[in-house]
Order: structure tokens, then sequence, then C-alpha cells
């Protein structure tokens, strides 16, 4: 099965790290890692030396989980970033930022990716516009996002336009009072701070 359907939890534990797959509550003293930080399973605490397969296979899974795609999906952009002038490793970073999911989640109408998902997925959002419901579309500069007239009444959008201080990235910004966002132009490598990503460990697992 292409979807994983596990605890959230247990993907961080596995990584090491978090990768913010529950919203607020990562952020919070209740954060799994807080309490148990090995890997799951018999072996979690076990100490074994990592080969440097491995090591490049756990940047992508973490990276893959981090951005919620799937195996596919992920190789699809690097196969993309590699046909594009530049760093392929920032490039493949850079068009899932653009992702049309991704782009709901740091504007803060999701608290995690995977409710952005769901957001985009019901047909809450548009752009320029138009209804859009298919999460992998990216965005471009001078792009319009906004949540749907219609929906805009929902119970799901009052604390939205009650926060006045939202976290938004350079590349975006965002209107609380009309729920309504624009790229302001396309996101760098630069802006990715959240999470420690070492891409030319995942360019080197797939160019073997």
């Amino acid at each position: 099965m292409a979807k994983y359907t596990g605890p959230d939890c247990r993907l961080c534990r596995r990584e090491g790290c978090k990768l913010y797959l529950k919203g607020a509550k990562c952020n919070s003293e209740k954060c799994t890692l807080n309490r148990k930080y090995a890997a799951p399973g018999d072996h979690g605490k076990g100490r074994k030396k990592n080969s440097g397969y491995s090591i490049q296979l756990r940047e992508k899974q973490k990276t893959k989980r981090y951005y919620g795609v799937t195996e596919k999906q992920f190789k699809m952009y690097y196969d993309r970033a590699s046909e594009m002038r530049g760093v392929t490793g920032e490039n493949m970073l850079v068009l899932i930022e653009r992702r049309l999911d991704n782009v709901v989640y740091r504007l803060g109408l999701g608290t995690s990716r995977a409710m952005a998902r769901q957001i985009v997925n019901h047909g809450h959002i548009t752009v320029n516009g138009k209804l859009v419901n298919i999460p992998s579309y990216l965005v471009k500069a001078g792009d319009v996002i906004s949540v749907k007239e219609s929906k805009r009444d929902s119970e799901l959008w009052t604390a939205v336009k009650e926060t006045k201080n939202l976290s938004i990235v350079k590349w975006l910004s965002f209107d609380n009072t009309t729920l309504t966002g624009s790229v302001v132009s396309l996101p760098e490598r630069a802006d990715i701070t959240d999470v420690d990503i070492k891409e030319h460990l995942i360019i080197e697992l797939y160019s073997k």
C-alpha cells in the first residue's frame, strides 16, 4: 500500500527528528520524541554502524515523509529536477515546496501537511479564482491562493481569522481577514530551515 496508515509519531521516531506531522502537538511537551527518542521496534535502542547506503536511504525517507509524498512522486521530482539548470538537489526541494498542499500549510491554513492536503482535496482552495483540488499542483510566482468564498464562514477558518501574527515564510504573503495569500516569489533552498535536509545524499542515492 502506497499510503502510510500507521502512527505519525512512529515516523518521527524512526527518522530521529521532528517531521511536524501532528501539527501543534509537535511543538508541545506532548511530542512523542520528548518521551521516546529511540527508533521503534525491538532493536530500536541497539547500536549499529550505518552503511553509506543506509545513511542515504534514511535521508530520502526522512524528506519524503516530511513532505508527505509517495515514492513515485518523490522520484518524479528528482527526475524533473535533474533536467533543470542549477543544482539538482536544490531544484528538487524547491519543486516540492511549490506543491499546493505545502503552500496551504505554509500559509497557516492547515496545522500539518496532511490537514492541508485534505483541505485541498475537499475543494476549499482556489488558485487565481479557480477551484483546484489537486494537492500536487505547482504554484507559480504571482499566484493568488484563497479559501473558496462559499467556505469562508466554516468553523474551520475561525481560528485562522482570529490569529494576528501568523508565521509565514518570506516567499508568501497572507491576509487572514480575507483568507487570501499570494506567492510573492518562488521559494529558495535557504527558505527551508525547519528540518535539516541533506539533499546531496538523496542525489547520491538516486544516481547509483
